[in-house]
C-alpha cells in the first residue's frame, strides 16, 4: 500500500509539473502574459527534481508504470538545468532576422512568409541571409546540446543519446534505420520523377536548382488557393457533426483559430490535462495549408478530449511517445484532402479534385521522404558523437529530397528524441486506421456516422499502451509503410 501511495505522489507531483511548464508554453505561443517567469516553474521542487525521487522510482513494484515516471522526471531535471541556456538561446533567436528586399523576416516568421509572400527570387536572398545569421547562432544551440549530452552521460548513465531514446520509448533505432534507409532506394524513382516534373512545371527550373525554403512554398499547396472554397474551414468545423461531434461545444476543447498578430505563427495543440483542457491554437494564413493545419491539430485534440476519464492519470496523461496521437492527426489531415471529403462534402468539381489530390500525395511522400532522411542524419549525428557539422545532413538531406539544405542550418532544424520517426511511426499508423476504416465502411468512411464510434473507442484509450500496442490489441497489424507506398503508387503512376 506505501508503494501505491508513492507511486500516486510521483505521478500527481509530476502532473502538476507538467502543467505549469505547457501553461507557459501555451501562454508563449497566445502572445499572452506568462503566469511564470522561466526561473519560477520549478521553485519550490529543487528537493523532489533529485536523485532522490529517481531511487524512489526504481523501488517501485510496477515497472512499466516506473520507466514512464523515470522518464518524466528526466524530462523536467533536464528542463530546469537547461533552463538558462535555453532562455538566452530563444532570447537571441526572438531577435534574429533576414532582410529580404528592405523586410525583416524573423526566424519564427519563414515558413508562413516562405508559404504565402515570397517568390523565387526573394527565397534566393532568404538562403544568403539565413547562412550567417545560422553561422552565429550555432554556438548557442550547440552549447544547449553538449550541455543536455554531458548530464544524460555522467548524471544518468546513459551511454549515448541513441541509448536514452532507446531506453526511453523503447524503439529499436537501428531497425528502423535500415527499414527507411531500404524504404527510401525504394521509392526513389516514383518520387524523383514526379518531383522533377512539379519542379519544372511550377518553376521551370530543374529539382537541383531548389532550396528548403522553396520546398515549403510548393508543399503548401499555394498554386491551388485560387480553387480554395471560400467557406472551407467553416465547413470542416461543422464537419464532426455526422461523427456525433460538436467542436464548439466538446468538453475540454477549446479552438483559438482567429487571426491574431501576437500569435504564433505555428498551429499547436496544447493538452494541458486530459481529457479536461486542450487548446487547438491557429493563425490563419488562407488557403488548403490551413485546411490541413486545422485538420492535424484536432487529431491530436480530439483523440485527448475523448480519452476516457475512467482511466488513471498516468493512462490518460503519461506517455514517453506521441506517435499514436500523430497517427490520429495524420488520419484527419489527409482525410480533409481525400477526393470523397473534397468532391461529396466540399461540393468540389471533379476535374479539380483529381488534380489535387495527385499533388497532395506527392506533397506526402515528399514530406514523409523528409522526416526519414531527416532521422536517418540525426541517427548518424548522434552516433558519432559529433553535432558541430551539419555537412552529412546537407548532403543527405539533398539526396532524399532534392532541395538544397545549408550545413550551417541542421542544428535548427533538429527535433529533440528522434521525433521525425515518431511522425514516421505515425504516418504508418494513419494509414493502417485509414485501411481499415476504409475495408469496414467503404473508400468515403468519413463521411459515416459510424466512423465516429470507431475513433471514439480508439482515442478512449488514452495513452494506455504505445502504438506498437495499441496496433497489436486491437487487431490492426503490425505497422509498416506498404499501404502508403501502395497509394502514392496508385496515384502518382
Amino acid at each position: 500500500m506505501k508503494k501505491e501511495s508513492e507511486q500516486i505522489e510521483i505521478e500527481n507531483i509530476l502532473h502538476h509539473l507538467n502543467y505549469r511548464w505547457n501553461i507557459e508554453v501555451l501562454a508563449q505561443w497566445e502572445g499572452t502574459r506568462i503566469p511564470f517567469k522561466p526561473h519560477q516553474i520549478y521553485d519550490g521542487y529543487d528537493i523532489f527534481i533529485s536523485h532522490d525521487t529517481f531511487d524512489r522510482i526504481d523501488q517501485l513494484k510496477d515497472k512499466p508504470a516506473g520507466t514512464r515516471l523515470k522518464h518524466a522526471l528526466i524530462d523536467h531535471y533536464l528542463q530546469r538545468s537547461l533552463l538558462p541556456h535555453e532562455t538566452e538561446m530563444r532570447g537571441w533567436m526572438q531577435g534574429a532576422a533576414a532582410i529580404v528586399n528592405g523586410n525583416k523576416i524573423y526566424f519564427r516568421d519563414i515558413i508562413s512568409w516562405c508559404q504565402k509572400a515570397s517568390s523565387y527570387q526573394s527565397r534566393q536572398i532568404l538562403q544568403k541571409e539565413t547562412g550567417p545569421l545560422c553561422k552565429f547562432l550555432k554556438p548557442f544551440a550547440l552549447n544547449y546540446w553538449n550541455i543536455l549530452l554531458d548530464i544524460l552521460q555522467e548524471e544518468f548513465g546513459f551511454t549515448s543519446y541513441n541509448h536514452y531514446c532507446q531506453m526511453k520509448k523503447g524503439i529499436d533505432y537501428p531497425h528502423y534505420y535500415d527499414y527507411f534507409k531500404d524504404f527510401l532506394l525504394k521509392t526513389d524513382d516514383l518520387y524523383f520523377t514526379a518531383m522533377e516534373s512539379w519542379s519544372q512545371n511550377q518553376f521551370g527550373l530543374p529539382l537541383k536548382k531548389l532550396s528548403r525554403f522553396d520546398a515549403i512554398h510548393i508543399l503548401g499547396l499555394v498554386q491551388f488557393d485560387d480553387f480554395f472554397p471560400q467557406n472551407a474551414m467553416e465547413k470542416l468545423i461543422g464537419f464532426f457533426n455526422q461523427w456525433g461531434i460538436d467542436l464548439d461545444n466538446t468538453p475540454g476543447l477549446n479552438l483559438k483559430l482567429e487571426r491574431d498578430e501576437k500569435k504564433s505563427s505555428q498551429a499547436m495543440c496544447f493538452i494541458l490535462q486530459v481529457p479536461e483542457e486542450v487548446y487547438v491554437l491557429m493563425q490563419p494564413e488562407g488557403g488548403w495549408v490551413d485546411l490541413e493545419t486545422l485538420s492535424h491539430e484536432l487529431g491530436h485534440g480530439l483523440s485527448a478530449v475523448f480519452t476516457s476519464p475512467g482511466l488513471s492519470l498516468m493512462d490518460r496523461e503519461m506517455t514517453v511517445s506521441y506517435s499514436l496521437s500523430e497517427s490520429y492527426a495524420f488520419l484527419l489531415q489527409n482525410m480533409a484532402l481525400s477526393g470523397p471529403f473534397l468532391e461529396d462534402y466540399l461540393g468540389m468539381e471533379s476535374r479539380m479534385v483529381k488534380q489535387l489530390v495527385y499533388y497532395k500525395m506527392l506533397k506526402e511522400l515528399s514530406v514523409f521522404r523528409r522526416y526519414t532522411a531527416k532521422f536517418i542524419s540525426e541517427f548518424d549525428m548522434f552516433s558519432k558523437g559529433d553535432l558541430s557539422d551539419g555537412h552529412s545532413y546537407a548532403k543527405l538531406m539533398a539526396r532524399y529530397t532534392g532541395f538544397y539544405h545549408q550545413p550551417e542550418s541542421h542544428l535548427f532544424d533538429l527535433v529533440p528524441e528522434f521525433y521525425s520517426l515518431d511522425y514516421l511511426l505515425g504516418w504508418m499508423g494513419e494509414s493502417i486506421l485509414q485501411g481499415h476504416l476504409s475495408q469496414n465502411l467503404g473508400s468515403s468512411w468519413m463521411l459515416k456516422h459510424e466512423t465516429g464510434d470507431v475513433l471514439k473507442k480508439w482515442w478512449s484509450q488514452g495513452n494506455r499502451y504505445d502504438i506498437f500496442q495499441f496496433f497489436e490489441i486491437n487487431g490492426l497489424g503490425p505497422l509498416t509503410a506498404d499501404l502508403l507506398v501502395d497509394r502514392w503508387k496508385e496515384n502518382l503512376t
